[in-house]
């Protein structure tokens, strides 16, 4: 209970960034840590949990944004209806993928490249269907009304991502201590084994993409609402992909802090890149790419797998065997 105790503290203390933080800056740097957090928390439930690692979780993203949009202007229907759907449709758009893929033995770096495909294929038919607005995207309508899923001010945004995170986290840590995500873990670790001990590894992994498809799914819907227009290249592209698996890889996959940690020091490093690079073309990724080497070299635990009493007590011994000596 210390982590859930923890975690609840964690954003308690978030949710009162508002009412201290009045720089709208300043508060839109936290809400896209935030966002990051969201993202790589989803994709920890598939990933760290249950082991498969996604190149094209922009996919799942794309389908929560563009339901919320076409559901709102070409229908009529709420946003607030459209976040639900959104949610549940890229959920279900994952279960789809996974099925066609984990029943045929895909895994590893197949099953990666599958959904790598998937999010592409995605991408051309919003640019070619006329209902997604095709390459010019969709521009939704400036309503700042709480009951049309946008806000007046940033805070209102901040809340309601906020709110969203929690869920994702707290749903990780269920799975930490459920038996299904003790299953996923089990199917992680070694897929065969597991299947011998009467674990259905295609259910598990089903499961799993239920889930991380639904919290993408709602970060997709998130992102069109606050921004209020969709880009194909963009919801579908590869930058939502490589931040999801990106954050928890630094942060500690499989953990339930991991994701938070890797988005708050990406994006201290996004800054510093800003600052000193300016708008240097490539330079974010330059910086990412680096940091993914030293995190797979160094640290393949991730931030979460620190262990300082350790470092500090070593170098100490190190200080009284010199001394010693």
């Amino acid at each position: 209970m210390r982590q859930l105790a923890l975690l609840l503290v964690v954003f308690a203390v978030l949710a009162a960034v508002p009412l201290v933080v009045k720089s709208d800056f300043w508060l839109n740097a936290v809400a896209l840590a935030l966002f990051s957090a969201l993202l790589g928390q989803s994709w920890n439930i598939l990933g760290g949990f249950a082991g498969q690692f996604s190149f094209g979780h922009a996919l799942f993203f794309g389908v929560g944004a563009y339901t919320v949009a076409v559901l709102q202007l070409r229908l009529g229907i709420n946003p607030w209806i459209g976040l639900i759907l959104g949610g549940a449709l890229a959920s279900a758009v994952a279960v789809v993928v996974g099925w066609l893929t984990f029943r045929y033995g895909l895994r590893g770096s197949y099953f990666a490249l599958v959904t790598l495909a998937f999010a592409e294929v995605f991408r051309i038919l919003a640019n070619s269907i006329p209902w997604t607005g095709a390459g010019e995207g969709m521009l939704i309508a400036l309503r700042p009304d709480p009951a049309m899923l946008q806000f007046k001010a940033l805070s209102g945004y901040y809340w309601l991502l906020l709110a969203i995170t929690l869920a994702c986290c707290l749903t990780v840590w269920w799975l930490g201590r459920s038996r299904l995500g003790a299953r996923m873990l089990a199917v992680r670790d070694n897929e065969d084994a597991a299947g011998a001990i009467g674990v259905n590894a295609l259910t598990v992994k089903l499961q799993a993409m239920a889930l991380t498809g639904l919290f993408t799914g709602l970060a997709g819907v998130f992102y069109a609402q606050r921004y209020l227009y969709i880009d194909p290249s963009i919801v579908f592209g590869p930058t939502e992909s490589i931040e999801s698996l990106l954050v928890p890889i630094v942060g500690g996959i499989g953990t339930l802090f991991g994701p938070l940690l890797g988005a708050a020091a990406l994006h201290v490093l996004g800054e510093l890149t800003q600052t000193l690079m300016g708008d240097t073309p490539g330079a974010n990724m330059v910086t990412y790419g680096t940091v993914l080497v030293v995190m797979v070299l160094f640290l393949p635990r991730g931030l979460a797998g620190l262990r300082l009493r350790r470092i500090f007590a070593g170098r100490q011994a190190a200080r009284q065997g010199g001394g010693n000596a």
